[in-house]
């Protein structure tokens, strides 16, 4: 954690849900890995669910799983620190489709955390924040690219 709850980055969450049981079989590991190891996130709290085809929930601790399931992403076990709730759990457990499996990530934007400690510092405070899930992105990009080549083609009369 952070030396001090002034010096803490943002912290955000997600639900990552892969078709079937195995939690997409380790392949993200490397990608979360990397970004730990350059100081860019600091992992907080991580869960892993499984719904069978009937909608019963089977909740893991990353020590309860097979590290064919989840490559590296054992290494920020010691990172641990249990930020989500038992409720937190089942409320994000309705997310998942019957017969998927997710896992939970909660982490520390390390690489914001100065910034957001300079704001604290001249009295500033958060007061709105969002994220755009990247297929809204990308789709506003291929509607951007449709209406450019509609435009080319009533420029052109085709």
């Amino acid at each position: 954690m952070a030396e001090t709850l002034d010096e803490l980055g943002p912290v955000d969450w997600l639900v990552v849900e892969f078709p079937g049981p195995d939690f997409g079989r380790g392949q993200i590991a490397p990608f979360l890995d990397d970004l730990v190891n350059r100081e860019l996130v600091r992992v907080l709290d991580m869960a892993f669910l499984r719904k069978n085809a009937d909608g019963a929930l089977e909740t893991a601790e990353i020590s309860d799983l097979d590290e064919t399931e989840l490559g590296g992403v054992r290494m920020a076990e010691a990172e641990l620190a249990m930020v989500l709730s038992e409720q937190d759990i089942m409320d994000l457990a309705e997310t998942i489709e019957p017969g998927h499996s997710a896992a939970v990530l909660v982490w520390e934007n390390q690489w914001a955390a100065p910034f957001g400690a300079a704001v604290r510092k001249a009295g500033g405070q958060l007061v709105a924040s969002g994220r755009i899930p990247t297929q809204a992105v990308i789709a506003a990009f291929q509607a951007d690219e449709a209406d450019a080549r509609s435009a080319e083609g009533m420029k052109e009369g085709v």
